[in-house]
């Protein structure tokens, strides 16, 4: 068998997207487990054109247009996978894009509506059942039916990472999981229902749970993921614990999508100290993954 082939954007070259692409691309550990293919500019000649470490329109074109081509590939089967280095969301806006992130525009251009955000690490695993969305549009956002697919999303992903029968946790939405409609009552209304219709569909899941706590049992083992209302509840405690290390995953892609735990740092772009761990890690995970789903092509 052949080692698969994955491509990988190298997301805004005004950040650190680039730099951490070609070092990983390096990395013995990718080199043994898949055949990387950049897809963007990374070579300094091909960077110049780009200003390094702040917003660009341009920049933002030249992700959009690797994400497109990669992606393409992809549902073409001429590669195995994708992994993304970061976009910068700001920069996609003043481009006249209208997805807030990687998210949104592969749910698009691989024409499906149900997807979700998923963080692997070894101690914690998360999915995000609302993205990127303001905070005080979070409870409008959080029906049942939005979170009955996400769960669903969830126990059908998790057994390609060798979870055949994940069990699942979701957090309360508000401070101590609501506490019988005292501090809020999506618990009662949405998240509870949400997580009855999930369980008589055979899926293994329970909750809610206060938020302060369900990860910490989930890292002690009770959990195999938890199921997070917003963005950061999820975020904080997964990037607490594995910050540099950790994978984001897209659930409900027909292809296989991974990237990394962190931003386009235009802060340290150019300056060459970026850490291209997370990189490493969802090119490998990608690579499992692929062999886990399907054969990989044979060599001539």
């Amino acid at each position: 068998m052949d080692r698969p082939r994955i491509a990988l954007t190298v997301g805004d070259p005004s950040g650190i997207g680039p730099e951490i692409a070609r070092k990983a691309s390096r990395d013995p550990r990718v080199v043994a487990a898949c055949e990387p293919l950049l897809y963007g500019p990374h070579m300094p000649d091909d960077l110049a054109p780009f200003p390094v470490g702040r917003v660009d329109a341009g920049s933002a074109r030249a992700a959009y247009d690797a994400i497109l081509e990669a992606t393409s590939a992809a549902l073409a089967g001429t590669v195995d996978a994708i992994v993304t280095a970061p976009i910068n969301k700001e920069a996609f806006a003043l481009a006249g894009y209208p997805w807030r992130g990687h998210t949104e525009l592969l749910a698009h251009l691989c024409g499906v509506r149900d997807v979700a955000m998923m963080f692997w690490s070894d101690r914690l695993r998360v999915i995000l059942a609302t993205v990127h969305i303001p905070l005080v549009e979070v409870p409008r956002a959080l029906t049942a039916d939005l979170l009955l697919g996400v769960i669903r999303l969830a126990a059908a992903g998790l057994p390609a990472f060798g979870l055949a029968s994940p069990r699942l946790a979701v957090a309360g939405l508000n401070p101590h999981a609501g506490e019988q409609g005292v501090i809020g009552r999506e618990e009662i209304d949405v998240i509870g229902p949400a997580i009855a219709a999930a369980a008589r569909e055979g899926i293994q899941v329970s909750g809610p749970f206060p938020a302060d706590t369900v990860f910490v049992r989930a890292t002690r083992g009770e959990f195999d993921a938890v199921v997070a209302c917003y963005h950061d509840q999820g975020l904080v405690p997964i990037k607490l614990l594995a910050f540099g290390r950790a994978v984001n995953v897209t659930l409900g892609l027909p292809i296989i999508r991974t990237s990394v735990d962190h931003g386009t740092a235009f802060d340290i772009a150019g300056k060459g100290v970026a850490d291209e761990g997370s990189l490493v890690e969802a090119l490998v995970l990608a690579a499992q993954l692929v062999r886990e789903r399907r054969p990989l092509r044979k060599t001539n």
